[in-house]
């Protein structure tokens, strides 16, 4: 006679398995954070509180693992990402509003983003996400400052895409040494010598600097 299946114990270790895999992420996630950005499978396994034996039970391979992981954290990020700030605002304000977000999103993804970028280099699959990442935030910044663009030089815009991104802010602050506010001051000054504004202070915590 046939054995009828338990649909308990089915959702049972079907809510194991998500809760495992969840905890690999995450381990992975917070090796990042600690500064390993290339963990062995026995690190993650370790820091998942799994045996490296098991790990793989949840994921096809480490390009697996790796991919759910930097969806997890463009998953994070994405409430970040915006730029609080519209094609027709003044440049000034737009300067402002575009380079606090890049600072809040810089400073959250960190770990993350070094440790795509390190692994990037050897998974095709992980470079594919990092430069669709890219195009994503130079896409949003053609569009915000649009205008601008449309009467500057033609070297303008690649260059405000740099100081833009992800490398640059992480040029100024540990390459440079700069704090926070320091490296997004620099930000805002050079943004605002390329679009032609005057001297303009970055937002700050309590409101907009004037």
């Amino acid at each position: 006679m046939a054995m009828t299946p338990d649909p308990a114990q089915a959702d049972g270790r079907r809510l194991r398995r998500e809760q495992n895999r969840a905890a690999v992420i995450e381990a992975l996630l917070a090796l990042f954070r600690d500064g390993v950005y290339q963990p062995s499978t026995d690190e993650i396994a370790t820091k998942a509180g799994l045996s490296a034996r098991s790990l793989f039970r949840y994921f096809d391979d480490v390009n697996d693992l790796h991919r759910a992981a930097a969806d997890r954290a463009v998953q994070r990020a994405w409430p970040l990402i915006g730029l609080g700030a519209r094609p027709d605002e003044p440049t000034a304000d737009k300067i402002r509003a575009v380079v606090s977000s890049r600072v809040r999103m810089f400073e959250e993804t960190a770990p993350a983003a070094r440790a795509l970028r390190a692994a990037s280099n050897r998974r095709d699959m992980l470079r594919g996400i990092l430069d669709r990442n890219r195009s994503y935030l130079r896409h949003q910044i053609s569009e915000v400052f649009g205008p601008e663009f449309a009467v500057a030089e033609p070297a303008v815009e690649p260059a405000v895409q740099v100081l833009c991104s992800f490398e640059s802010y992480e040029l100024m602050r540990y390459a440079q040494g700069l704090s926070r506010e320091d490296a997004e001051a620099a930000t805002v000054a050079g943004i605002s010598v390329l679009l032609g504004v005057g001297r303009i202070t970055p937002a700050v915590s309590s409101g907009q600097a004037v």
